[in-house]
């Protein structure tokens, strides 16, 4: 099979379309013929060595993607030959095979496309935890969003006012800010504005419910900008490390901050996929819109890859093999 391989850490010029092995599946397993592969900055990571890779070269990228199921393994019985899949936490995806274990198989309905489920399943469940686990959103509730524009930003602005709140997104740009308004924010400011304060002026002085966190280093001002009793959800550093927070600015305040990770909810196969295809409806019904992905041919992983590390693309990229 053809995949998207790199022998040695560094930047997209390391990557290499080249033909390796077929993966032999498990009993407990299905081989996935992919037709739509999701790329994440975890990918970028991992290519330049930040994040740990098991195994030995040549290493393979990807973690989220969709296709048709070419073989089951023999103790597989709830999956059958030419079922559409998708997946969210299953490594090797940059290739044209994919040996996927069942409990982590999500059947797709008919009515969502290869190229849909690959831009949504890990964003999507992401944001799905953030509002239903993290902080469970109530009506009326007010939420700081991080990063509004970007992929994870988007679903939750939609998902906050599914569930009854109202948004405020953070963004680095007007052009970002625009994206973030069309999404349904009720207000967006800019990361180089005293955003905290004017969190507070547009609350009446309260704060907001929740934050959710995701830059890291914005850590002290999510807080400045939440209220007495509110809770900031941290959940990403894409701005580097945070600051350490005091316990007892927390019990002075009254103030909850709890962290977040995907793996921690997705601990079964039920758990998949009930909540994929909570999205799923949500997509269906037309209320939870998702913006036309970016695609390349997974041999132009290059290119993907330089687009998605220059910060320029804004909604989801994926590898078409």
């Amino acid at each position: 099979m053809k995949a998207l391989v790199f022998e040695h850490f560094g930047g997209p010029e390391v990557l290499a379309y080249k033909d390796i092995s077929d993966p032999i599946i498990g009993s407990d397993e299905v081989l996935v013929k992919t037709k739509a592969i999701g790329l994440n900055f975890a990918d970028i990571y991992r290519r330049k060595g930040n994040y740990h890779l098991t195994g030995q070269p040549p290493y393979i990228l990807g973690y989220e993607g969709a296709g048709i199921v070419e073989e089951v393994g023999s103790g597989v019985s709830s999956v059958k030959i030419g079922d559409r899949i998708g997946f969210a936490d299953v490594p090797f995806a940059n290739a044209e095979l994919v040996a996927v274990p069942i409990e982590k198989a999500i059947p797709l309905p008919e009515s969502i496309s290869f190229k849909t489920a690959a831009s949504i399943l890990l964003q999507g469940l992401t944001a799905h935890y953030l509002v239903h686990d993290s902080y469970a959103i109530k009506s009326g509730d007010i939420a700081v969003i991080h990063a509004a524009a970007g992929g994870v930003g988007q679903l939750l602005i939609q998902m906050v006012h599914l569930l009854g709140g109202k948004t405020i997104g953070l963004t680095s740009s007007k052009n970002k800010a625009e994206m973030a308004l069309k999404a349904g924010a009720e207000e967006v400011f800019l990361y180089h504005e005293n955003w905290a304060d004017k969190i507070m002026q547009v609350t009446n002085g309260n704060g907001a419910d929740v934050v959710f966190e995701s830059v890291g280093s914005t850590l002290s001002e999510s807080f400045s900008a939440t209220k007495v009793g509110g809770t900031v959800v941290f959940f990403g550093m894409a701005g580097g490390d945070p600051q350490p927070v005091d316990p007892r600015m927390l019990m002075d305040t009254s103030k909850t901050l709890t962290g977040g990770d995907l793996w921690n909810v997705l601990i079964s196969r039920t758990e998949r996929i009930n909540r994929a295809l909570q999205l799923f409806k949500w997509i269906e019904n037309g209320e939870l819109l998702i913006q036309s992905p970016i695609t390349f041919k997974l041999k132009d992983g290059q290119e993907a890859h330089q687009l998605l590390e220059s910060r320029r693309s804004t909604g989801k990229i994926l590898l078409l093999p």
